[in-house]
């Protein structure tokens, strides 16, 4: 089958990198989303291993649909019933770019009016009950071409498990894992951000360093599925336990505001890492490390109102001025939406990637040598 992995825009040689490990078959990548070829256990094993994707859809066909009798036909055509029982609930959502079939809400009831259709002629049903598990039904409809497939995340793969509250404006926890990725970091150089808010940068640097499956600790909707077997998820959940590191790591978070570090120390239990990472009520702005080398990845805040705005550009300006100091050793990876940060900063980046928190335009600015 074709197994298809959705990201945000930006990460997608990560999330095709993170699937060639899984020596998955046929990996490509497309604007925010990747491909490759795969089985049941490879949607278990991607789902629990994969730290940068949005979520594992499994593709049921992709057909021409110039008009609302073709996506009918289309979609009547795709054996639904291989996954659907005849209780199970169907929801469709999707979206359609550069195509005539441009109504979002008339695309989504012509595939659920043709997949009931299907459904009730296969189970012999004129009226399906809707009262069993759900398989969300996504599709996407791009220069007049549909593909049609059945979600098997159910809650996007950025929710971990382990983050129940945040401070603000959270930053997602892929995006996090993607940013500690870029860095390098694989546990053994210092690892620090200063910005750490609710602990998401330090956790996924932990969870990378110890080379833990972030997505142990969670359920997916594929779980409840009657089409697949359930030793698949413990095959791919052992396979997962078995590659776990166990070792010394410093890993450091900080934060002016006590109760966000107090947030993180518990969020960093809930992930099962606050056994090596540690989190300190500290000002950014008085940053200082003696170590010769390490990592710094940080999202530090930025203010949409005039005056937090003004407030953010004096924090990253104090900030700035504390890692001038900084030995030559380390790499720095700041996140920011500010479009004026390289000269508040007070230097321009070594080099610049554009990426995307949600629908948010960021920019990650990369300091220091070999970046």
């Amino acid at each position: 089958m074709i197994l298809t992995v959705p990201c945000l825009l930006g990460l997608e040689a990560l999330v095709a990198n993170e699937m060639r490990r899984l020596d998955l078959r046929g990996v490509r990548a497309e604007n925010g989303r990747v491909h490759c070829e795969g089985s049941f256990a490879d949607i278990a094993r991607l789902n629990i291993n994969l730290r940068c994707g949005a979520r594992v859809l499994m593709e049921l066909g992709s057909f021409p649909a110039p008009d609302f009798e073709a996506l009918f036909q289309g979609v009547l055509a795709l054996p639904w019933e291989t996954f659907i029982p005849a209780d199970g609930q169907f929801p469709v959502k999707g979206h359609a770019l550069n195509s005539a079939l441009h109504s979002v809400p008339a695309c989504q009831s012509v595939i659920q009016k043709a997949a009931a259709n299907r459904l009730g002629r296969v189970y012999g049903l004129e009226t399906l009950p809707a009262s069993g598990e759900r398989y969300q039904i996504q599709f996407a409809i791009i220069k007049d071409r549909a593909s049609l497939y059945l979600d098997t995340s159910g809650d996007g793969l950025y929710k971990r498990g382990y983050r129940a509250q945040n401070m603000g404006a959270p930053l997602r926890e892929t995006l996090a894992a993607a940013l500690v990725t870029l860095s390098r970091y694989r546990g053994r150089d210092p690892f620090c951000d200063p910005f750490c808010g609710s602990g998401t940068i330090p956790i996924e640097a932990a969870l990378i360093a110890k080379n833990r499956a972030p997505g142990l600790d969670r359920h997916f909707a594929a779980q409840r599925w009657k089409a697949m077997d359930a030793k698949c998820w413990l095959d791919a959940a052992e396979e997962a336990q078995d590659k776990e590191f166990h070792g010394n790591y410093d890993i450091w978070g900080g934060d002016i505001d006590p109760d966000a570090v107090e947030l993180a120390r518990h969020n960093a239990e809930l992930a099962g890492v606050s056994d090596c990472v540690r989190f300190e009520t500290a000002d950014a702005a008085k940053f200082h490390r003696e170590s010769a080398y390490g990592q710094l990845v940080t999202n530090p805040p930025y203010g949409e109102r005039l005056l937090e705005k003004q407030e953010a550009e004096a924090l990253y300006r104090a900030f700035g001025a504390a890692l001038a100091d900084l030995p030559s050793g380390w790499r720095t990876i700041v996140l920011s939406s500010h479009t004026e940060f390289e000269r508040c900063f007070g230097r321009p980046a070594d080099k610049k990637r554009k990426l995307y928190n949600g629908m948010i335009k960021c920019d990650a600015f990369f300091y220091g040598k070999n970046v």
